[in-house]
């Protein structure tokens, strides 16, 4: 799992509770090239908060489900920004789950999502 996250403190949160539930995760502030970081970690799923420094992590989505080698994966857009996101549309995101998250509902979307 690959998680995007500029937050450190959600980021410790997401890193803790994924790993307790037995999954291998990967947390990053950003990245210059989502593709390459995407070939090189190979996530099950990719975790993007919407909102990050110096980019929007819908377009990293957006990166990832068009392109051919990478458009399988999963990618569960966290936003604290519903109505914004709502205006712009999801990126192509398999889910979007809203700031403040509730632990059981990610923890359930992602299982669904890897079974």
């Amino acid at each position: 799992m690959l998680i995007i996250e500029d937050d450190l403190d959600i980021t410790d949160i997401l890193t803790v509770l994924f790993t307790d539930e037995g999954y291998t995760v990967t947390s990053i502030n950003q990245t210059d090239d989502i593709i390459r970081t995407v070939e090189e970690v190979k996530p099950d799923l990719i975790i993007t908060d919407y909102i990050l420094e110096g980019i929007n992590g819908g377009e990293y989505c957006s990166q990832v489900k068009n392109n051919p080698e990478t458009a399988h994966i999963p990618v569960v857009l966290l936003s604290g920004y519903a109505k914004v996101l709502e205006s712009l549309g999801n990126y192509g995101a398999d889910a979007v789950i809203y700031k403040p998250f509730d632990n059981n509902e990610l923890i359930d979307t992602v299982g669904a999502m890897l079974s």
